[in-house]
């Protein structure tokens, strides 16, 4: 697993991410810890867009539908319609 992605949201039993709250917070606490790649569920999107620019900034994120897409890039097989920077 790659030591530079961190991941938030619920997978269910299913291997769906669910959608969490406090995306500014959490994206705060991966850059302080050195975090640069983050997996997001892909409805918290909207919250990511919203955030100011200096915390975006430098981040790789990616938004996740399921299991199998934050698998992919936590073990460095991503696919990049699932990107943005």
């Amino acid at each position: 697993v790659r030591s530079d992605v961190a991941m938030t949201g619920e997978i269910s039993l299913t291997g769906k991410v669910l959608p969490v709250g406090g995306i500014r917070e959490k994206s705060m606490a991966a850059r302080r810890a050195g975090i640069n790649v983050l997996c997001l569920p892909h409805a918290n999107e909207k919250d990511w867009d919203e955030l100011p620019d200096y915390l975006k900034e430098g981040m790789e994120v990616h938004f996740c539908h399921d299991y199998d897409q934050v698998y992919r890039v936590a073990f460095n097989q991503n696919d990049e319609r699932d990107h943005k920077k």
